[in-house]
């Protein structure tokens, strides 16, 4: 699992086309797509229940709840035990799965 730190670097995600960040999405678009993509990059490693995923190896992020420019932040260089995805996601790609998890952590 390359979400886990594993050697693949390809995403597992796909975005049905729709291109987060274009200005040619919707808002639901986009939280749709940040969802498939916590689904196959994340879930593994973090708890977060809006997506009904259980991770124990990194933070959980109902608790941590963070900001979506410290998720950007953290998915694109990675650090803290967890790989960076700047050659996994596209820049729209990690825009959309940080604004899924700000808009989704601790509800």
């Amino acid at each position: 699992m390359s979400a886990c730190g594993g050697d693949s670097t390809s995403s597992t995600a796909t975005t049905g086309g729709v291109e987060p960040g274009s200005g040619t999405t919707s808002s639901g678009a986009v939280a749709s797509v940040g969802a498939e993509l916590f689904a196959s990059n994340c879930a593994q490693c973090h708890t977060l229940a809006a997506a009904g995923a259980g991770g124990q190896v990194g933070p959980n992020l109902d608790d941590l709840a963070p900001d979506e420019a410290r998720v950007k932040e953290q998915v694109t260089n990675g650090g803290s035990g967890m790989p960076a995805f700047a050659d996994v996601l596209s820049d729209s790609e990690i825009d959309a799965v940080a604004a899924y998890v700000a808009d989704s952590a601790g509800q």
